[in-house]
């Protein structure tokens, strides 16, 4: 019923599972979570995430490089090879790219270019581009409209109503993550009774970000149907219809050529 759009399955803590991915992801099925995407922030990360995806049919991951990532990788995230990997059946999306100016910004050129790079190898092979932005919502927004990327998502969503009518615009999906559930989330809050639902993702972001009522613990795909929760009291829907709902934005976005 669920599906966690934006996990880091090679980061989790995996200490209450004695170090087992396989049973993480079965808790998490137990709880209706029905796929996953690994998400990579390093170029080399589609060895681990293919393993993971050729053990389990309901997940796929990304390929691409976070933002943050020292430039000497980003340079070596060509369009040409990120295409390549981007061809393989168990990679459903680019990235996780987009630009970081929070953490860095000793190096916005090279996050500019390599991703703009994520854009042009998603236009390639007809798949979605995950993006990343903090701090960097003007640059963002610009680099998405200039290169003509209309099949995205802009993910852990934060930003004000002005940048998900622009991401919409051009056709992105907006996703949301736990921390829309928080206490002092109430303007994102406001913001998210604007998305469109046929637009609406959820992801957990793990292992960040953990959902009320886990906030401060790390986090897993198992909470996913938390961030449903919090969505549903901002739409007036059930947890259970939020959770078909994304699930089924999730496929369509996955069928979009």
């Amino acid at each position: 019923m669920f599906t966690d759009t934006h996990c880091h399955l090679t980061m989790l803590d995996l200490t209450p599972y004695n170090g087992s991915l396989d049973e993480a992801l079965a808790q998490a099925r137990q709880a209706g979570v029905t796929k996953f995407m690994g998400i990579s922030v390093d170029i080399d990360d589609h060895i681990a995430l293919d393993a993971i995806a050729r053990r389990h049919d309901d997940v796929g991951y990304s390929v691409g490089v976070h933002p943050c990532e020292d430039p000497s990788v980003m340079a070596r995230a060509s369009v040409e090879y990120l295409v390549q990997l981007a061809t393989n059946d168990n990679v459903w999306a680019l990235g996780e790219t987009g630009l970081d100016y929070y953490h860095s910004q000793d190096f916005v050129d090279e996050q500019k270019a390599c991703f703009a790079r994520h854009i042009y190898a998603s236009q390639q092979v007809g798949k979605p581009v995950v993006v990343h932005t903090r701090a960097a919502r003007s640059d963002t927004l610009d680099i998405i409209r200039a290169e003509k990327s209309e099949h995205g998502i802009l993910h852990c969503f934060t930003e004000d109503l002005a940048t998900a009518k622009s991401v919409l615009d051009s056709g992105y999906y907006v996703s949301f993550s736990g921390i829309v559930s928080f206490k002092n989330a109430q303007d994102l809050r406001d913001v998210a009774k604007h998305i469109p639902l046929d637009r609406l993702l959820i992801e957990t972001d793990s292992p960040y970000l953990a959902p009320v009522p886990f906030r401060g613990k790390s986090n897993e795909p198992k909470y996913v149907p938390h961030v449903a929760t919090a969505l549903a009291a901002v739409y007036g829907l059930t947890q259970e219809e939020i959770g078909q709902i994304t699930t089924q934005n999730f496929e369509n976005l996955l069928k979009r050529i």
